[in-house]
């Protein structure tokens, strides 16, 4: 009988080390390991804090799906085709490809597009695009002075403007990221101590720059971790941060430009990785949530600030430029690096799949100025005051809104190159959710691939594919766990396993091999969001989409050319008609309040599912795979107003002697015409 029993413990200890050993340990983690450094990627040296995630290099991961279809549209669109609309890219005494930096064009528009241009190429293999991104690279590398100063020299004041040089120097690092072309590293270094010897009194002191200082420092601190011999770089740093404006104020900011908000409430997390100092980091939390505070008080993850964000003017029909989405994208992504905090990859789906989107026409040959939450028409009227600017910025126009026109391209490649990143033991991170196919250098130095197959956000489940060329290899694999879900289910090759301690993140250590799998299931539930602020308004969530009033949208077509904001400027051989522009107009009523006694258990609202669109683009409002239909009044008197805007918002509850009707609701992003802040009706 003993013996029995022993043979049995036996047999219990054989099975579960064997059942432990193939699904390894899954546990849940809040924060990821800083204690150790990657051999891998190249974080952070000291004395520099490191990040907690390791951006990829550009290339490594290749979107499929529908952010796949993003990046063919934009190259087969207006990313792809400006060179022949936009005068700032004539190849024509263009300033950005003299050897002097005297010419036309001089500013940012060049590094705008570039930036986003070029990494675009560089992810989708593109030879023709790497060679015409070239012809720019090598402008501006050629153009380096004795001095160390390179590109056009705009001087305000008699000082310095080195706004443009900040863009272009973030092109350079994407493609040595490409290249290893060691010219880059010699340029910034020379570059850098021009800046250093630069006086105080000449820095940083124009408008742009001043706002802009901490795209420099990330800039700075990049050149230090990849060269030896270079400790100046740190006190350059200082001279920076010193010289920048104080994004550092608790109670307000030093602008309310949209994007410089967007772009620039990092700064003070950037100088953190210097400093050390928490309430730096603490700084940038604090910014963040103050002006979503004041004037984010709406649906898609924005602020109300249709150039400048105003006292008073925070309903959900003012809007934010385009430049502005992609900016908070691309701070987003940056800070996730930084701290590790899925807060900041939340908030880059949010805005990614809720605002950007609605920006920009399907089929990426045109682009608005101002997208709103709440934004019933589209058209080339001139809405100011209603918006803090006076001119069609409403309008879709390929050839209008200059700084848009061009800072749009970076969006959705910096989006991609963010879907994984490194993590300090030698692991990878799934931080950002697409189909997609990356190419990852994991434990010691042993290169994996991960295919990842999902719709999502369209539905609830990710899986990911493991594949090597050796027997098996040994790493972590985190994945990030969005704050909105209540629960999900993990598999490891078809096995259900409980996680420990569910948390920000799920972490998988274990000996994988070729062909594992991994699936995650996130069940994304109905959901409301209460605009109190707001006059009460609400939103329809569901998992990270919010849900807008389907719009019938009838595109009617203008010129171009007479349809574009006055600072426009277009090449001769541009042609309007191969580019034409639309104004938007509602073909169906909009002014639509929900019915309270649905809204008290919204789980009931009604769910409807459709095929995934034949050309995987569901970001059209037509194409749309799922949708909400609810109940709802129209209200009498909430209508268009005297700017020519959505009418401010009825406060809620409010009453309607109108029928009943039922409205459907698709993903906001997928409405270029949209309620996404609903009145409630008693």
């Amino acid at each position: 009988m003993k013996i029995k029993k022993i043979g049995l413990l036996v047999s219990f200890v054989v099975l579960w080390s064997s059942s432990h050993a193939q699904i390894g340990s899954v546990t849940g983690v809040d924060q990821l390991p800083m204690d150790s450094k990657s051999s891998n990627y190249i974080n952070n040296r000291l004395p520099l804090k490191q990040n907690a995630l390791i951006k990829l290099p550009v290339g490594s991961i290749v979107p499929h799906g529908w952010l796949g279809q993003y990046l063919t549209l934009q190259k087969e669109g207006l990313t792809g085709h400006l060179g022949e609309i936009s005068a700032w890219l004539s190849k024509k005494n263009n300033a950005w490809l003299s050897s002097d930096g005297k010419g036309d064009y001089g500013w940012e528009e060049v590094p705008y597009w570039l930036k986003g241009y070029a990494n675009m190429g560089y992810i989708l293999k593109d030879p023709k695009i790497i060679e015409e991104s070239k012809v720019w690279l090598e402008g501006a590398i050629r153009s380096q002075r004795p001095d160390g100063y390179f590109g056009p020299l705009i001087l305000r004041h008699n000082k310095p403007d080195l706004w443009g040089n900040m863009i272009m120097l973030w092109c350079l690092q994407s493609y040595y990221e490409y290249s290893s072309d060691a010219r880059v590293l010699d340029l910034m270094t020379k570059y850098f101590k021009w800046q250093l010897n630069l006086p105080d009194s000449f820095f940083l002191k124009d408008y742009w720059e001043n706002s802009r200082g901490g795209d420099n420092l990330l800039s700075v601190y990049w050149l230090y971790n990849r060269t030896k011999g270079n400790e100046w770089l740190m006190e350059l740093a200082d001279k920076i941060h010193r010289n920048t404006a104080n994004w550092r104020q608790t109670d307000d900011l030093p602008n309310w430009h949209n994007v410089n908000v967007a772009q620039c409430f990092r700064e003070p997390a950037t100088y953190y990785l210097k400093s050390h100092v928490a309430a730096d980091l603490k700084a940038t939390y604090d910014n963040f949530h103050y002006v979503r505070q004041v004037f984010g008080q709406v649906p898609g993850g924005m602020f109300g600030a249709d150039e400048n964000a105003r006292p008073g003017y925070t309903d959900p029909r003012q809007g934010v430029e385009t430049c502005g989405m992609v900016e908070q994208m691309a701070s987003n992504e940056i800070l996730l690096g930084i701290t590790g905090d899925p807060f900041w990859a939340d908030h880059a789906e949010e805005v990614a799949f809720n605002t950007y989107p609605a920006a920009v026409t399907a089929d990426f040959r045109a682009l608005r100025y101002i997208t709103s939450p709440n934004m019933s028409i589209s058209d080339s009227h001139n809405h100011a005051p209603g918006i803090d600017n006076s001119g069609p910025f409403l309008m879709m126009n390929p050839f209008s809104s200059r700084c848009c026109q061009h800072n749009h391209s970076q969006g959705w490649p910096y989006y991609a190159e963010h879907l994984y990143m490194g993590t300090n033991d030698n692991g990878i991170a799934a931080v950002l959710y697409a189909a997609s196919q990356a190419t990852i250098q994991v434990g010691d130095n042993q290169t994996v691939g991960i295919e990842q197959i999902t719709n999502y956000p369209f539905e609830e489940t990710v899986s990911f594919k493991i594949s090597m060329s050796s027997n098996s290899v040994d790493f972590p694999l985190y994945l990030r766990v969005p704050a909105w879900t209540k629960g999900y289910e993990l598999k490891i090759n078809g096995k259900v396993v409980e996680v420990a301690t569910p948390s920000k993140y799920i972490k998988i250590a274990r000996k994988w091999k070729d062909g594992d799998r991994v699936e995650l299931s996130m069940p994304m539930t109905i959901e409301l969001k209460q605009w109190t602020a707001n006059s009460n308004s609400v939103s329809i969530n569901r998992g990270p989409l919010t849900y807008a009033l389907k719009i019938k949208e009838n595109y009617v077509q203008q010129s171009s050319k007479t349809s574009a904001i006055g600072d426009s400027k277009w090449q001769e051989s541009a042609d309007p008609d191969k580019w034409p522009s639309f104004e938007i107009l509602p073909a169906s009523e909009w002014n639509y309040g929900l019915l309270q006694d649905q809204l008290r258990d919204v789980s009931k609202l009604k769910v409807v599912k459709r095929e995934w669109p034949k050309d995987s683009f569901p970001f059209e409002a037509n194409a749309v795979p799922i949708s909400i239909i609810a109940k709802a009044k129209k209200i009498d008197g909430w209508s268009i107003d005297e700017h020519g805007l959505t009418g401010f918002l009825p406060v809620s509850p409010i009453e309607s002697k109108e029928a009943i009707t039922e409205v459907e609701l698709i993903p906001m992003g997928a409405a270029r015409l949209r309620i996404s802040a609903f009145p409630v009706v008693k």
